[in-house]
């Protein structure tokens, strides 16, 4: 079968034709690009062939064997783009027309050139022909270009006129066609995106080499599930500020693409758009409904064991409690605010989830007034980010977003479960480590386990769960004086002394600190039908365990001097039954080695969820 492929269509798309949807052929396809893949053909008319590339969201046409060497293609959507002095076909949208054909013809590289060749052959009137070489032109042109010349009176020669101060030069000014986000990339010149702002992050300002400076970004998502973000700094922050709004649509134009700094920037795109001072933001005034409100990639609270420090992840899970909301000295002085929760899902873990800043006051109070009137609401979380810290757990950064109990068809399922069975199941706690052979598994010990089985002496820690009451409380030493400044997102910690002059020091940050924080250090014994062992619980696992802050219990005995209500707290803890998730891991002191066992998590046992638990421990037994 005869393929005739567009003539001279390579010539035409050099000359910015962007809408006769050619036939043309692929003669190579290669693969470049790095961490993002992109592929780069070699496109022929037969005669005249040219680099393109292709945009990503066409990757698994190659990868599915659609587009291969010899394939005959129709573009529908291209440009033609200038990079480094030499010209790029873009390729937006197309279509395989014969997956596999011979190579048509003998195509030989396009050079500009060709194209002034071309404009002589059509003969343009009323002007001056152009001075043409043989050695450009194969000798067919060259013959038929002998044949159009006619003799031309030159005119006598004038200067060149002066054009300074005659006005401004015209441009084309018309509006860049609207193209999909995955389309953009930086061998583009003109464009323009229809989104919507699903994120905007606070106002930040900062301090370099460079001076002082101010920056914001927000973060865009088309109809067509591409998601950029977009970046002002200085000047171009007064400019948009107040004109972005989180949930509106806006076509933007006339920004610069940058790679993405993917330390700061969680979206699935290698670019990142800039705003300038000549970038065009204008408000789409008819909501466009084809753009959803919101995009999410939830995965199971289970999956967070697995995750990396620093990762951005989606979750979603039913809140089933809430600490209260405590205040936080930044190391820049500033005071922000704190809130921890916890969150449960059908994959049977929990995983706590701390808030900053306004999401305390916002979102947290919201959920702790929901809490307290024995509603358990479900919390939908874009953007939290993993940390290690002392365990796995998730924060929230400026980028991130809450929606609680959203309409959703995922919110209805887990509300479904969560009544029916999740309420009173039990469920552990994330895992705080990974093994070398990956995520461990926690498992429910006895006391007695922690030495007849050697835990905590191998190279990697021991998890257990166990169900204990506490018989016993150090009360001389409860608790220790911390720094309250924040070290990026996390508070230091780090213990304080008195500098001589009524402030705190600490030597981490090297700054003092009018007031110091008092975090939990408590030593206790527990016990259950098998022994007894003492464990070190800290800050969370000390106020779950007591029912108040370390700060408060510490005032209560050395300011206040109210022994009765300090003793009462802790006689209150005393042989209650508790779910104590441990941490075991052989240390060195000194020259001993002793093994030490720390609370990451306590809860008091629900004993309808314990029925539950044992219930279930019996059916796996009867199955085996």
């Amino acid at each position: 079968m005869a393929v005739h492929l567009t003539p001279n269509a390579i010539a035409a798309i050099n000359g910015g034709d962007v809408n006769s949807k050619p036939l043309l052929q692929v003669l190579d396809v290669k693969l470049i690009g790095n961490p993002q893949e992109r592929y780069r053909l070699i496109l022929s008319d037969a005669v005249s062939t040219q680099q393109a590339m292709l945009a990503t969201q066409l990757n698994d046409r190659v990868k599915a064997g659609q587009v291969l060497t010899g394939s005959v293609v129709q573009l529908i959507d291209y440009m033609c783009s200038a990079v480094q002095n030499r010209k790029i076909i873009v390729v937006l949208n197309m279509e395989t027309i014969i997956p596999e054909c011979d190579i048509i013809g003998k195509p030989k590289p396009f050079l500009e050139t060709e194209t002034t060749s071309q404009k002589v052959l059509l003969g343009e009137k009323n002007k001056q022909p152009l001075q043409v070489t043989s050695t450009n032109m194969n000798a067919q042109n060259t013959a038929l270009i002998k044949q159009s010349f006619h003799p031309v009176v030159q005119p006598p020669y004038q200067p060149p006129p002066n054009y300074k101060s005659r006005g401004p030069m015209f441009k084309n000014e018309a509006p860049a066609r609207i193209i999909p986000i995955a389309a953009l990339n930086p061998y583009q010149g003109r464009w323009a995106i229809k989104a919507r702002v699903t994120a905007k992050g606070d106002l930040r300002r900062y301090n370099n080499a460079k001076g002082d400076g101010k920056v914001f970004s927000f973060d865009l998502l088309d109809s067509e599930g591409g998601e950029i973000r977009v970046t002002c700094f200085n000047a171009v922050v007064d400019r948009f500020y107040d004109v972005i709004e989180a949930g509106k649509v806006y076509v933007i134009s006339k920004g610069s693409l940058k790679p993405a700094q993917k330390n700061f920037n969680h979206l699935k795109n290698e670019w990142e758009i800039f705003l300038e001072a000549t970038s065009v933001v204008d408000l789409c005034p008819d909501e466009d409904r084809s753009i959803p409100e919101q995009q999410f990639s939830f995965i199971p609270i289970s999956d967070i064991e697995n995750a990396e420090n620093n990762a951005i992840i989606d979750i979603m899970g039913v809140v089933v409690s809430a600490n209260p909301s405590v205040p936080i000295l930044r190391k820049n002085g500033l005071e922000t605010q704190k809130r921890t929760i916890n969150m449960k899902d059908t994959s049977g873990r929990t995983v706590e989830l701390t808030l900053w800043g306004d999401f305390c006051n916002k979102e947290g109070q919201q959920i702790q007034e929901m809490l307290g009137s024995g509603s358990f609401p479900v919390l939908a979380v874009k953007a939290g980010k993993v940390s290690d810290f002392s365990g796995k757990s998730v924060g929230t950064i400026s980028a991130s977003q809450l929606f609680i109990n959203p309409n959703f068809p995922e919110v209805h399922t887990l509300r479904q479960w969560f009544d029916r069975d999740g309420k009173n199941s039990a469920s552990l706690p994330i895992s705080k480590d990974l093994t070398s052979g990956g995520a461990r598994t926690e498992m429910r010990k006895a006391i007695s386990h922690i030495k007849d089985e050697s835990l905590g002496r191998s190279a990697k820690p021991d998890w257990i769960t166990v169900k204990a009451t506490v018989s016993f409380i150090k009360t001389d030493s409860f608790c220790y004086t911390a720094c309250p400044l924040m070290i990026g997102d996390r508070q230091c910690n780090k213990k304080v002394i008195h500098s001589g002059n009524s402030r705190w020091q600490c030597e981490r940050c090297s700054q003092e600190v009018d007031e110091c924080d008092y975090r939990y250090l408590l030593q206790a014994q527990i016990q259950d039908h098998s022994g007894l062992t003492w464990i070190t619980a800290f800050q969370e696992a000390g106020q779950e365990l007591l029912g108040c802050s370390a700060k408060e219990l510490y005032l209560m005995k050395h300011e206040d001097q109210d022994d009765i209500k300090f003793e009462g707290i802790i006689k209150a803890c005393l042989f209650n039954e508790y779910l104590f998730n441990l941490k075991i891991k052989e240390e060195t002191y000194g020259e001993e080695q002793k093994v030490k066992i720390t609370v990451v998590k306590v809860d008091r046992v629900n004993y309808c969820a314990e029925s539950q638990y044992l219930l279930d421990l019996i059916s796996n037994f009867h199955n085996k």
